[in-house]
This record gives C-alpha cells, sequence and structure tokens, in this order.
C-alpha cells in the first residue's frame, strides 16, 4: 500500500499543524472522510435532493434508488441474509438504544441477566443499565483478565439459563482487545440469550461476516469508517426484527393511518430514522466503495 496515494484521498491531510504535515491519529474517534464521500454528499445535493419513499417524480426515484442500493450493499458488505436485515441508523449508540429500548424491555423481567464486559463503551453500558432497572433483570459482568482479553471459561462460569442478552464490543476502544464473538455468541446461544455485538471499532479494521459470527444483532457507524458523521447500522436477524415495537413514530413507517389511529409497517421500515438520512446514504455508496478498492476491513493505515 502507497500511503501517501492514500493521503491524497483525504482533502483535510493537505495542511500543515505546528510547521509539519497533519498526522492525524484519532480515527478511532472518528475518522476523516475521503474526496469520494464528500463529493457524494455534495452531488446529492446538486443533483438529487428529495425525499426518499415519498415522491413518484424523478429527483425521489433517484434518491429512493440510491437508498436501497445503499442497503443491499451495506447488507453484501457485513454478509448479512439480506438487505430487509440492515436498518439504517444516527450511529452505533442509537442502534444499542433501540435494542435496548424495545427488543430487551420486552423480553427482560425481574430476575433475568443481561451479561456484557468491563471494557464496553459507555454507549454499550448505560443503555443496559436502563433496561435492567426498567425491567428488574441483573446487570452481570464477564472478568477480564490481566491482559484485558476474555477467557472463555469465564463466559460459561458469567452465563446462566437465566441470561437473555449478551452484550460486547467485537474490538474494544479501551483496550484493542479483539473479542472472539463466534465463540461468545455459540455459548451464549446454548443458554437461549440473545446476542449483540457493538462493531463500531471492529467494522473499520476486520472483515466482518455476520452470518459466521451467528450474531443476533451487530451496529456500527459511519463516521468511524470514513463515512460521514450521523449514519449508523443496525443489522439484526430478520426473525428478531420482526418481534420489535418502534420506539420512534412518524412518516415512512406508516401502512394507514387516519385521525383516531394508525396502523404501522414491518420490519426494517420501522426503525429507520430518517434525519439527514437520505443525504448520508449517497455518502454510505461511496463509503463502501473506498474501503473495497483502498483495502479497508483488511489492512490498517495511520494517515
Amino acid at each position: 500500500m502507497d500511503v501517501s496515494e492514500v493521503r491524497k484521498c483525504f482533502p483535510i491531510l493537505n495542511q500543515q499543524v505546528n510547521g509539519h504535515p497533519l498526522t492525524y491519529l484519532d480515527s478511532a474517534a472518528s475518522s476523516q472522510k475521503p474526496i469520494q464521500v464528500i463529493d457524494a454528499l455534495k452531488h446529492y445535493y446538486e443533483w438529487d435532493n428529495a425525499n426518499v419513499h415519498r415522491g413518484v417524480h424523478t429527483l425521489g426515484s433517484r434518491a429512493t434508488d440510491a437508498y436501497e442500493l445503499a442497503r443491499a450493499k451495506v447488507a453484501q458488505f457485513i454478509q448479512a441474509h439480506s438487505e430487509r436485515e440492515i436498518v439504517f441508523t444516527r450511529g452505533t449508540t442509537t442502534a444499542i438504544n433501540l435494542v435496548g429500548g424495545s427488543f430487551a424491555r420486552e423480553i427482560c423481567e425481574a430476575g433475568d441477566e443481561i451479561v456484557i464486559t468491563p471494557m464496553e463503551h459507555h454507549s454499550n453500558l448505560i443503555p443496559w443499565q436502563q433496561v435492567a432497572a426498567a425491567t428488574g433483570a441483573v446487570l452481570k459482568f464477564i472478568p477480564l483478565q490481566a491482559d484485558g482479553s476474555i477467557a472463555m471459561q469465564d463466559v460459561k462460569d458469567t452465563l446462566t439459563n437465566r441470561t437473555k442478552i449478551v452484550a460486547f464490543s467485537h474490538v474494544s476502544n479501551v483496550l484493542g482487545a479483539i473479542n472472539p464473538v463466534k465463540e461468545i455468541t455459540k455459548l451464549a446461544h446454548l443458554h437461549g440469550a440473545v446476542v449483540f455485538v457493538d462493531g463500531a471499532q471492529s467494522i473499520p479494521h476486520l472483515p466482518v461476516d455476520v452470518q459466521e459470527l451467528d450474531c443476533d444483532f451487530y451496529a456500527f457507524s459511519g463516521h468511524k469508517m470514513c463515512g460521514p458523521t450521523g449514519i449508523g447500522v443496525l443489522y439484526g436477524k430478520d426473525k428478531l426484527l420482526q418481534l420489535m415495537e418502534p420506539i420512534e413514530f412518524g412518516g415512512e413507517m406508516i401502512d394507514h393511518v387516519d385521525l383516531g389511529s394508525a396502523t404501522v409497517r414491518v420490519s426494517f421500515y420501522l426503525y429507520n430514522t430518517r434525519e439527514d438520512v437520505d443525504r448520508l446514504i449517497y455518502a454510505v455508496l461511496e463509503t463502501k466503495k473506498f474501503f473495497s478498492e483502498e483495502g479497508g476491513s483488511s489492512d490498517r493505515f495511520v494517515l
């Protein structure tokens, strides 16, 4: 990989800081954006600005086609079984809160267990604390080894038949540890638990095959993988998405409405947060393309 050529893709790096070419080392917090992504946003506003799934005019049709193409491309990117399993969100935090606020509160009762780890980002801790407080479930933690890793024996010792949710990061933003998702998921499923994986730090660096991992939910954010801020993905197995109730209500999700009541559509349409997502989808397409061409999800590089 020619790092100098990769740097040219990022306009923000064409500057000096303290008399030296900018070297950006904070991609774990938020990555910089390649020109392809920036141009995609610009193109949307100049050519295709319209609400998706709303209008039958030319701009609306083009925007809708791009929106659904992005869903299909993301499904392909993480090897989902179907694009119906891809929900666009504002980011990883929104995805975690969506599953916690809808699915987890429905299946957890007093005395049930939610299992996480001490290495979690606040976004994968506080929502589960809230679920536990609301339902009477018990929040448990898989202990860490001295080097920050997870031992499978500790996973076995922590899980019980009362465990309903197991939530953990694929790659820790604190330790950099790469957790054994497939192995933990297999143990969790033996106890009938549902597995939620925070993939915010893994998706820019590791190939992700959600079918191979067999996790039930997987979430990540665009802004950590060279995409724009304000867009993210929740992958969920279709059978589980079908069980979830929406926690936000609005226009696109509606099947029928009158002045007294409304019925909502099924599956992924219920959960898409539409504020600014339309325009960001264009950038998602270019982000996926950029990762494929420049080696993302397989090679790490410093900008």
